[in-house]
């Protein structure tokens, strides 16, 4: 007996014409390349957001063929479609409640085994299903052969062999959805049957459920998931069922509390078949590219080493490359707008001249020049995403990670703060333990953002020169050895020094997708962007009202009133007035406090010194300012990562410890540098 059948789908609950436009739903595991299919077929004609009531990220685009409009939503990355995660609620309860008019699982041909237990539980369900079996090349170089007309006869529904890094097989999937739509292709899924001693345990629930199970779910797929013992579907049917009918199903239940282990054995079972028809494995004793690789790359010494140079390339290209970008738009795109809006308003009032001389060009202006820093950062980034190197580095980060209790799980998301703080912090969700949770979310900001290494990469050439890669490398040591420090410090005192174990799936090693890699750049430089011409150019515009309210003299306005009133904290650190407004501002978007020196050192000064970041140099010590760019590392997040740390402790108590932390590490980091800068420098 199968453990699911073929169901009439029911109605849209959000309908839908079919001749206007086709519904395609992208379903697949983590590392299957379903996102560089998703952004092969839709380049640019995406948008990102997030599922309704979820911090779950949402994707979707649109495409045409042969004439034919096509909506596609890349469903979030799950091994399975049990409520364990939101993300495999999100996806199963998209696929029975929206009706795709096709779904395409993307399957790894180089990891077979694994990729096929979501077909095991997508072949269940009502919608027509497409396999995208992918990373052919991948599997070739494993030494690993897949026939993908054994596997579509094995399956009973189509199974398009592809390599979407190449775009190869592409064309293939897409005619054979059509052909699916069309009718040309009528599938017989062949359905993983459970263990033959529950059988009819599963009927007997399925007998109780009947007429009772609301749509749009099949009856036996609820069944199904009541014996796996899915939270969701227990609570859901227990509020829907009449108490006779929950007292029968609980009694099975509770009779048969192994069953899930007899549909997980079905499944496997059915796994097995499908490599048998479809799969040879390489011979034993052959090394494939990965296990090459990962002989240096998993080291527990060389691949630390190798994880300091990537670090260090990116770092040595940043300042080769990006920081004379940085100059080149500063001097011929800032400098001369500046220029030339100071002369063509040289007879407006004062206010207006003001306003958008040094509160927009020297604001905001003075941020866009990060530009070429940030794309610098955002594609290294994504190529060692791409490649499959971010698991390496989790890997050989598991013995540091164990100092603060926490093992090479937790790396993965603080690695991604390297990005951007927010989905760091987001992305602990992948790690069981609250405590260990709570523990990464609590040190996460302490790992350098683009945004802050964009600051230390915009002002470490004009005060250290040469120097400037030494000093950057310095300041993310200085970070990560406080990370350490801080985590060490807060397992032994608030989580009490509680452990736990490491398992993290390993993808293959494969070739980057130059079209993922440049959307993703694209899509974080636009939003980059629009952030320089919204939030950004508020707060300069706000910085630059409260630089000459309330007599047109910067000294003796508001702003400077607001920074003579925190100066004496300042002075400890060898800033004055000026930069700490700026540390200030910075609490709404670390790029602020560039914009908002900018603001203050007004335009016409800036020309005289040849830029923003010589001007300070000039006014500054090179002790203050490494004391500057030392707060710059450690001060308080930006508002959006407090309030996702907010969102995801659900405890304000949690979050104000997260800020007070931050805030006396600051201090107390850069008044310590600046002291020993004082006597060294």
């Amino acid at each position: 007996m199968s453990d699911c059948h073929t169901v009439s789908p029911a109605p849209r609950l959000t309908p839908r014409l079919r001749q206007e436009t086709t519904l395609i739903a992208l379903a697949g595991q983590p590392n299957m390349g379903k996102s560089t299919l998703f952004n092969l077929l839709t380049g640019l004609n995406q948008h990102v957001g997030n599922w309704p009531g979820k911090t779950v990220e949402r994707r979707e685009g649109s495409f045409t063929y042969n004439g034919r409009n096509i909506e596609i939503v890349d469903l979030p990355g799950t091994y399975s479609l049990t409520a364990n995660s939101p993300e495999e609620v999100i996806a199963r309860e998209y696929i029975l409640r929206e009706q795709p008019d096709v779904v395409v699982a993307v399957v790894s041909a180089a990891n077979l085994e694994r990729s096929l237990y979501l077909v095991a539980e997508l072949i269940c369900l009502p919608a027509p299903l497409v396999v995208g079996l992918n990373m052919m090349d991948v599997a070739e170089q494993e030494g690993i052969v897949v026939r993908p007309e054994a596997l579509q006869a094995a399956l009973g529904v189509p199974v398009i062999p592809m390599t979407a890094t190449r775009a190869a097989g592409v064309s293939d999937l897409l005619r054979t959805i059509e052909d699916v739509l069309e009718g040309r292709w009528v599938s017989s899924p062949h359905r993983p049957a459970v263990r033959p001693d529950h059988q009819q345990i599963l009927a007997a629930v399925e007998e109780a459920l009947a007429g009772f199970v609301p749509p749009p779910y099949p009856p036996d797929w609820v069944a199904l998931k009541l014996l796996e013992g899915d939270a969701e579907i227990l609570q859901r049917m227990q509020a829907d069922l009449p108490a006779e009918r929950w007292e029968l199903v609980t009694a099975q239940l509770v009779a048969h509390d192994d069953a899930l282990l007899a549909i997980a054995s079905g499944r496997y079972e059915w796994i097995d078949q499908m490599l048998h028809a479809a799969m040879t494995r390489p011979r034993t004793g052959q090394i494939g590219l990965t296990q090459r690789l990962d002989r240096w790359a998993a080291h527990p010494v060389w691949g630390l080493l190798i994880l300091a140079a990537m670090l260090g390339l990116i770092f040595g290209l940043t300042f080769t490359i990006g920081v004379p970008l940085q100059q080149w738009i500063d001097d011929q795109i800032v400098g001369r707008l500046a220029t030339l809006a100071a002369n063509w308003l040289a007879g407006a009032p004062f206010w207006l001249s003001g306003f958008i001389v040094d509160g927009v060009i020297g604001g905001a202006g003075s941020v866009i020049t990060f530009l070429p820093i940030l794309v610098i950062f955002f594609a290294a980034l994504a190529f060692l995403e791409d490649v499959g190197y971010m698991a390496r580095a989790a890997y050989v980060m598991d013995n540091f990670m164990h100092l603060m209790g926490l093992h090479g799980k937790s790396f993965l998301p603080l690695f991604l703060g390297f990005g951007c703080n927010v989905p760091a912090v987001m992305g602990t969700r992948v790690i069981d333990s609250r405590k260990a949770r709570l523990l990464t979310i609590l040190v996460a900001p302490l790992v350098p953002c683009t945004a802050r290494m964009a600051v230390v990469a915009f002002l470490a050439p004009a005060f250290f020169g040469a120097r400037a890669a030494l000093v950057s490398w310095g300041l993310v040591t200085l970070s990560i050895a406080l990370l350490i420090g801080m985590g060490v410090a807060l397992n032994r005192t608030i989580f009490r020094g509680e452990r736990s174990a490491f398992v993290m799936e390993m993808p293959l090693y494969h070739l980057p997708n130059a079209r993922t890699i440049g959307l993703l750049v694209w899509q974080r430089a636009l939003s980059f962007l629009q952030k320089a011409g919204t939030m950004i150019l508020g707060i300069s515009a706000v910085v630059w009202l409260l630089s000459v309210l309330p007599g047109g003299s910067l000294e003796s306005s508001f702003l400077a009133m607001a920074g003579h009133l925190l100066e004496p904290v300042g002075r400890w650190m060898g800033m004055d007035w000026r930069l700490t407004v700026a540390l200030l501002t910075s609490f709404v978007a670390k790029e602020n406090s560039i914009a908002t020196l900018g603001v203050i050192f007004r335009s016409n000064q800036m020309a005289a010194n040849g830029g923003l970041a010589q001007t300070l140099a000039a006014a500054f010590s090179p002790a203050s300012a490494l004391a500057f760019l030392t707060v710059t590392m450690l001060f308080i997040p930006c508002a959006a990562t407090v309030a996702v740390i907010r969102q995801e402790t659900g405890s304000w108590r949690w979050t104000l410890l997260s800020v007070g932390l931050l805030l006396a590490l600051s201090v107390a980091g850069g008044s310590a540098i600046y002291w020993l800068a004082s006597r060294w420098m």
